[in-house]
């Protein structure tokens, strides 16, 4: 599974990292990044990754 974050849709409520640390940070204006940017996330962390999309306010994490 790829996971991305639309900068332009994100507004930094933090949900995603809060929900799966071992998916998503914080960059330093609190936006959330992604850990493994270009490269599919472990199949035990997509469980994580799908619950940080469920609970994203701006819809802005796309899992592929």
């Amino acid at each position: 599974m790829r996971v991305t974050i639309d900068g332009q849709a994100c507004t930094g409520h933090g949900r995603c990292y809060a929900l799966a640390p071992d998916v998503f940070d914080s960059d330093d204006r609190g936006l959330g990044v992604v850990l493994s940017v270009g490269a599919d996330i472990p199949p035990e962390l997509e469980r994580q990754a799908r619950q940080a999309a469920a609970n994203c306010p701006e819809q802005a994490i796309h899992l592929s």
